[in-house]
């Protein structure tokens, strides 16, 4: 069997409508694949038509104020990629007058752009012979070889990438690269692959030797750490509250949220007000009331930590120094935590 052209056939006749396929702009295919990056299609793919529609062009996104980028990426997560995309952005349209690196090892050297970035960059608009793996790709050849070397280890990254490059069609690298990421994404699946109508099913080794469900390997992460956020949401007589910018390379970078106060383990109002060098500072000369939002803790969940969050209220005479209106709040770009939270409250008549 010819697995390049099986695997091209099949692409032809199954792939997704998607607007980044009807072009060759790189523009429009670093785009989609910096917002692709662990992220589904399905959620990715309003992000995509909403940035495209509001920057046109890497001119367009390069000019965007940070915060109008970070607005609009807001629930996409991984906001690093949006700071990246801006700053990469800038640098194409103010240092290569709007046109991107036209090969593998240019696009490399841009911000934010790894192996697989470049890769699919390279291959799908300028055709060149480059293999790009994803989780999908990794998938399929894991599967397909039978091969049990964890994906996210120093040697199953070469292994693999060794492997995609042999067996990638060096006169159609965009329809092979496309075709083999679309093949994992809508045949050979983390569950429930379609093993019966598979084009591949008489030579896939996994399947002969029953392994499907137990491939790719991929080595554990570390253990889960638990973290607890207080928010002060402020506000006075003057419809005016509190927000700040989260600075350091920690979460949600240049993201907005409320005053936090961090501890160490979950804690009672009393705590917060009379025990809390933080929260004293942060109200002090305010004569400030405070009540507690959700008497359970909300716990969201990123990939190496769990935020366990309470809101607390907090009535102040006046903000009239810091404070910003509450009809600004839904302007500033914030985390998903804080989104939900302003869904369910009137921030404008707290």
């Amino acid at each position: 069997m010819n697995f390049s052209k099986t695997l091209i056939n099949w692409y032809l006749k199954s792939k997704r409508d998607l607007p980044w396929r009807k072009t060759r702009d790189p523009y429009n295919i670093w785009l989609s694949e910096i917002m692709l990056q662990q992220t589904r299609i399905e959620q990715g793919l309003p992000y995509y038509m909403k940035f495209i529609d509001e920057f046109p062009s890497v001119f367009d996104l390069a000019d965007a104020p940070q915060d109008k980028v970070m607005k609009l990426w807001q629930g996409l997560g991984y906001y690093s990629r949006a700071r990246n995309l801006h700053a990469t952005a800038k640098h194409v349209a103010y240092e290569f007058d709007g046109i991107f690196p036209k090969d593998y090892k240019g696009l490399l050297k841009l911000k934010g752009v790894g192996d697989y970035t470049a890769s699919a960059i390279a291959s799908i608009s300028y055709n060149e012979p480059v293999a790009v793996v994803d989780g999908n790709v990794y998938r399929v050849l894991s599967r397909y070889f039978n091969i049990d070397t964890p994906i996210n280890s120093t040697e199953g990254v070469k292994e693999f990438k060794a492997l995609a490059t042999e067996l990638l069609d060096r006169e159609n690298p965009s329809a092979f690269n496309q075709a083999l990421m679309e093949f994992g994404a809508l045949q050979c699946k983390p569950k429930n692959p379609l093993c019966n109508t598979c084009p591949f099913n008489i030579s896939c080794l996994a399947l002969k030797e029953n392994k499907i469900g137990d491939l790719p390997v991929k080595i554990k992460k570390g253990k889960i750490k638990n973290r607890y956020f207080n928010y002060l949401v402020f506000s006075s007589e003057e419809n005016r509250t509190l927000l700040q910018q989260r600075k350091g390379k920690g979460i949600w970078h240049g993201l907005y949220e409320f005053p936090l106060i961090e501890t160490k383990t979950d804690i009672q109002q009393a705590e917060v007000i009379e025990n809390n060098i933080q929260f004293q500072q942060l109200t002090q000369a305010k004569n400030v009331a405070v009540s507690l939002y959700n008497d359970q803790a909300i716990v969201h969940k990123l990939s190496h930590q769990h935020i366990f969050a309470r809101f607390w209220f907090v009535e102040a005479e006046n903000l009239l120094e810091d404070g910003i209106s509450t009809e600004k709040v839904k302007e500033y770009p914030v985390p998903v935590l804080i989104q939900n939270f302003l869904n369910e409250i009137d921030i404008e008549n707290l």
